[in-house]
């Protein structure tokens, strides 16, 4: 085997990941830094309904199923669009924009990093399910960079406020379980902390 040629195919297989990592990571960044009226948008939240959600059994009917859903999704659209001004308008079509440019981008070099994992894995002569495995991985792993980058430049920036983590998870499970009661499904039980010195009666 020579050396080159691997070098090569190793090139390749590490740069496509990085075409991956890299546009998830920065749209993750403008998009999170993107200029938005949030607290205009959460207030739309209570003044549009959320829909009552299509019946599973619809499914027994794909197209049908799939039609009915997209109307549903249509009209809340459309309803939200209504009460929202124009700049609050303007700011959610930016975004949705942006986040498509990124994540098309992503996208696009993810099936590159598919074909050059691929010819690695032809290389050595790899079984399938270790070229499937590799895949999932490094795309987790993709994932896993752009969530723990922002985490920590979230808490560096936050560092003087010891209680600001747990405010962001409270906040975060405040808006799940809003978003549940709209949809209305059953609120999710609180997560609680097990106290270590309790002991079953």
């Amino acid at each position: 085997m020579d050396v080159m040629d691997v070098f090569i195919h190793l090139a390749g297989f590490l740069g496509a990941w990085l075409l991956v990592a890299g546009p998830l990571l920065q749209g993750a960044i403008e998009l999170r830094d993107e200029e938005m009226d949030r607290e205009g948008f959460e207030r739309v939240k209570t003044d549009v309904p959320y829909p009552a959600p299509t019946s599973r059994w619809w499914w027994l009917l794909p197209p049908v199923a799939y039609y009915k859903d997209k109307k549903r999704s249509d009209e809340f659209r459309n309803a939200t669009m209504g009460v929202l001004t124009t700049q609050q308008r303007q700011q959610f079509v930016g975004f949705t924009n942006k986040a498509t440019g990124w994540f098309t981008v992503a996208g696009g070099a993810f099936l590159i990093f598919l074909k050059e994992a691929w010819e690695l894995a032809e290389l050595f002569e790899l079984p399938v399910w270790v070229y499937v495995v590799v895949v999932v991985l490094l795309a987790i792993a993709a994932i896993a960079n752009t969530i723990s980058r922002l985490s920590r430049a979230d808490a560096l920036i936050h560092i003087d406020d010891p209680g600001y983590a747990a405010k962001k998870r409270a906040e975060r499970d405040a808006q799940q379980q809003e978003h549940r009661r709209q949809q209305g499904k059953p609120a999710r039980p609180q997560r609680t902390k097990k106290n270590p010195a309790a002991t079953d009666a």
